[in-house]
């Protein structure tokens, strides 16, 4: 089939050919997320996924980007894991109802499609979906010279999931003494990051030189590292377990996420000196001077996740976590109380 091609368009700035050329070098990675449900291949106007035998399906989707992390991914000339973070984004979003991760969709838009470099992120998205166990059916990259730098581009995405309806997650369950397990982060994730580029001015200082206390690391990998996935050790989980209800600790970190989830009349305590909180984070308040409460406001702080199951389920829920590669551990408990969390 003979591929479509401009000279004026070209001479606009937009290289059709590269576009192409970028689809190949990314087929490799896209094979590798392809699930049983999947009928469509790459090229189509849509993708195609068939549902499966659910009883009583009910769709679940999210929908995000990765931020000005991506800043940090330019200065580190480092371009396959903002992929993971974009799908991260998503599909931990999805599995707080229960619902199970069926396929996701990016959306790269480019000052300048280099194939090599977008192939490099959608290695990353595809990997992101083989972490979620889903699909990546389809996306879009966008050449939009004159509105994104030459050498810069923003990645967007969204997932679509399903869970049986009786299995949705009820938190009206929920009461004193249920414990709020904490699942760890593995750093920032994708979240805060005009605050931590403003604290550490990552444009001029040097991000490249290993550091003791990043654990001989260096500042831009610390940042850089991708959004842990909590897909399949939490669908473990709620098919063991009664999971009364699920946050996922992004942006607002504890005392925005946390009361989305629990119901009026109750409130998470948080006990400050049972979090983990990864030596990054130090690095940040102590650098920028940043309060304690802002903190916690602000960012995960080493928690990306939080489960709260009855006290009588919480020896076997933290197992299984466990052996599903979390290092879970128990932060704190359910309390009647019109302040929905409270961290003491």
């Amino acid at each position: 089939m003979e591929k479509s091609f401009s000279e004026s368009y070209k001479a606009a700035g937009v290289d059709i050919t590269a576009g192409y050329k970028a689809v190949e070098l990314m087929k490799s990675h896209i094979k590798r997320t392809m699930t049983k449900g999947v009928c469509s291949d790459i090229g189509g106007f849509g993708g195609l996924f068939e549902l499966g035998k659910v009883k009583n399906p009910v769709l679940v989707s999210g929908t995000d980007g990765v931020g000005t992390k991506l800043k940090i991914a330019f200065l580190m000339d480092k371009h396959n894991t903002v992929g993971i973070d974009c799908v991260a984004m998503c599909v931990n979003d999805v599995i707080c109802c229960g619902a199970k991760p069926l396929f996701f969709l990016d959306y790269i838009a480019v000052g300048k499609n280099v194939p090599e470099r977008v192939a490099s992120i959608v290695e990353g998205v595809a990997e992101g979906c083989v972490q979620a166990g889903c699909a990546l059916i389809g996306g879009e990259t966008a050449e939009m010279p004159g509105f994104y730098p030459i050498d810069e581009y923003d990645l967007a995405g969204f997932s679509v999931g399903v869970v049986d309806k009786k299995k949705i997650l009820n938190n009206k369950t929920m009461k004193e003494g249920d414990v709020v397990i904490a699942l760890p982060s593995t750093g920032v994730h994708s979240n805060g990051f005009s605050l931590v580029r403003k604290v550490f001015d990552v444009e001029k200082a040097d991000i490249k030189t290993p550091l003791e206390a990043l654990g001989g690391k260096s500042l831009g990998e610390t940042l850089l590292t991708p959004t842990r996935i909590y897909v399949k050790p939490i669908l473990a989980l709620v098919e063991k377990v009664k999971v009364k209800a699920i946050s996922h600790i992004t942006g607002g970190g504890f005392y925005e996420n946390i009361p989305r989830s629990i119901p009026d009349g109750f409130g998470a305590k948080i006990e400050k000196n049972a979090v983990k909180i990864l030596p990054v984070f130090d690095m940040l308040a102590k650098t920028g001077g940043i309060s304690e409460r802002d903190m916690f406001n602000t960012f995960n702080m080493g928690v990306g996740m939080s489960v709260v199951v009855s006290k009588a389920d919480a020896d076997k829920a933290l197992s299984i976590l466990r052996s599903n590669g979390e290092a879970a551990y128990i932060m704190g408990e359910i309390v009647k109380s019109d302040n929905k969390i409270e961290i003491c």
